[in-house]
């Protein structure tokens, strides 16, 4: 009987049935006690004591009852009741009216009805069942058990109730070999930090482990925004750890991780997540993609690697991010502690692209609520047909107008731009120098500052008075402390040359081809992103654009030049050596 009551107290159930006890009724069993054939026969229940006892034809077919402080015993457990109907034959007892089974461990069950079958060692518990014990209360309303198959199960609802959780289930099947409770039916377990509900939950009361089948949410009470949504997995309840197998979400902080493979420790805040990991950010309009993904809520963080890319959707256009690994995360703003900024970096080999600049660097960091971005390690950005590259690059966007507002070259700054787009002359104007800040008037480039070592290659253009067509006169060499550069479509014109300003004009017949570049001009056209996808490739490898000689002027004047020395020289009298 010990472990009938035990299977009690581990399983707080709600059960329904039928017992008819009325006198003058015949005995009528549930089907739940039906015998299989050729089972043995149980031992005998036994009368402790009763205040009176009566056998009469007319009551239960003859069978006696017992009542006032009625006691009956089996294998040390020992039943009260006010009034107990024992079927001699059948080996079968009816308690009556403040049912109590008490153990010898010291739990009880309490019942308004029970109903004990001797030979199939099964037995039915139901009105307000009540089993406590040092560790827990479970009640319910009808409870089925089965001592020889060590099961115990109830269908119509019940709660379970310790120290540190409530649960309540519909109906629910307990192994008291295994002493696992397969919970089914609107599961709910209610703990002072979070709540578990389900459709199915199997807990193992030795591990305190519980099983996921189905979908099933375990939300936070302080913040029910962050939940945790699975529809398989298993969660520890010591350690507060989760196990996340299928279509599973980890809400935190207004952002979900999802992936194939997940883990969550609710203590720590620390999550893992495998396969197909995304990290969704809808306050900031962006989420990152990969194949491993990390996320620290109590820092709000969170690493993606494995070809990871992240996406920031904004109403015109989107930027595209890739690196062999980002972090994104969240700090307090130093002028306004109620506030935060949201960051994401991108760590080795990282890109950019957007529409109208598409950038490459070792590695980068984006300010995404000031709309500060800062390149490093080689970096650099094209716009339109303009290149910049430095040792460093800082770019300002407009976060409302979502436009490029400048950017800021420092150290070894060069700004390049295709004299003609129209044509593939290799003419390009250059501007470098230490310091360089370019102005973007609606993501264009309109204006370029430099400081310090300022120099400049531009092309000089004029319009022919007869034709009307503007024509090339020739190409600019400017060396300045400081200049300022203007850029309209496609011509770049010094506004300004100071501190030691020299600049010189050269007709294109005047100016050799190695004079029109500096030594260190590095047009890119093979490793630009020029589609948003080129953001996964170490470099697209478009190939290299093959640009004409734009040295056919100079080459006819050299040849002027050598014909007429040749002549000069043809007309000289020749010494002869006697």
């Amino acid at each position: 009987m010990k472990r009938f009551f035990l299977l009690f107290l581990l399983v707080g159930t709600f059960l329904s049935a039928q017992i008819s006890t009325q006198p003058g009724t015949p005995l009528v069993k549930d089907p739940y006690f039906n015998q299989a054939k050729g089972a043995k026969q149980g031992e005998k229940v036994r009368l402790v004591h009763a205040d009176f006892f009566q056998k009469t034809p007319d009551k239960y077919n003859g069978n006696p009852f017992f009542r006032g402080n009625v006691q009956f015993e089996q294998q040390g457990s020992v039943l009260f009741a006010d009034e107990v109907i024992f079927y001699e034959k059948e080996n079968f007892v009816k308690a009556i009216g403040n049912v109590r089974l008490q153990n010898a461990d010291g739990s009880v069950i309490t019942a308004g009805e029970m109903e004990y079958d001797g030979n199939t060692q099964k037995g039915i518990a139901k009105k307000n069942v009540v089993l406590t014990d040092p560790r827990q209360t479970i009640k319910t309303e009808t409870l089925y058990y089965d001592r020889i198959a060590n099961v115990a199960y109830f269908n119509t609802g019940g709660t379970i109730s310790d120290a540190n959780n409530v649960m309540y289930t519909r109906s629910a099947t307990y192994d008291l070999t295994t002493r696992m409770i397969d919970f089914t039916g609107n599961v709910k377990i209610n703990n002072p930090d979070y709540i578990v509900e389900g459709s199915n939950i199997k807990q193992n009361q030795i591990t305190n482990t519980a099983d996921f089948f189905g979908p099933t949410t375990i939300t936070n009470k302080q913040n029910p925004s962050n939940l945790i949504y699975t529809e398989r997995g298993s969660y520890n309840m010591n350690s507060k750890e989760v196990y996340l197998k299928k279509n599973s979400r980890i809400h935190y902080n207004g952002k979900t991780l999802t992936g194939d493979d997940m883990y969550f420790n609710q203590i720590s805040g620390f999550g893992t997540a495998k396969g197909n990991v995304t990290l969704r950010d809808p306050a900031e309009n962006r989420y990152l993609k990969g194949g491993y993904g990390e996320i620290y809520e109590k820092k709000d963080s969170a690493v993606m690697t494995e070809k990871p890319y992240a996406v920031k959707i904004l109403e015109k256009d989107s930027m595209y991010f890739s690196a062999q690994k980002l972090l994104a995360y969240q700090k307090v703003d130093d002028n306004d502690p109620l506030k935060k900024k949201s960051f994401l970096r991108a760590f080795r080999k990282a890109r950019m692209y957007k529409s109208n600049i598409q950038v490459r660097a070792d590695s980068l960091s984006f300010n995404e609520t000031d709309g500060i971005m800062h390149l490093f390690g080689a970096p650099i950005a094209w716009s339109g047909e303009k290149q910049v590259t430095g040792d460093k690059i800082e770019a300002y966007f407009d976060t409302e107008k979502e436009y490029i507002d400048s950017l800021k070259v420092i150290g070894n700054a060069f700004a390049i731009s295709k004299a003609d787009s129209l044509n593939l002359k290799d003419e390009f104007n250059q501007v470098k120098g230490k310091l360089m800040t370019v102005y973007y008037k609606e993501n264009q480039i309109s204006l370029a500052k430099v400081i310090g070592n300022a120099q400049a290659i531009t092309y000089a253009d004029d319009q022919n008075e007869s034709t009307k067509q503007v024509e090339r006169i020739g190409v600019a060499l400017s060396t300045c402390g400081t200049i300022e550069a203007e850029f309209d479509e496609n011509k770049v014109q010094i506004i300004a040359c100071n501190v030691g300003a020299n600049s010189d004009v050269y007709p294109m017949s005047l100016i050799a081809r190695e004079r029109r570049f500096f030594p260190d001009f590095n047009w890119n056209t093979k490793d630009r992103l020029r589609r948003w996808e080129d953001i996964f490739l170490d470099t697209p490898g478009y190939e290299e654009i093959q640009y004409e000689p734009a040295d056919t002027l100079y080459n006819q004047a050299q040849k002027a030049i050598d014909e007429a020395k040749a002549k000069e020289e043809a007309k000289r009298p020749k010494r002869v050596r006697k």
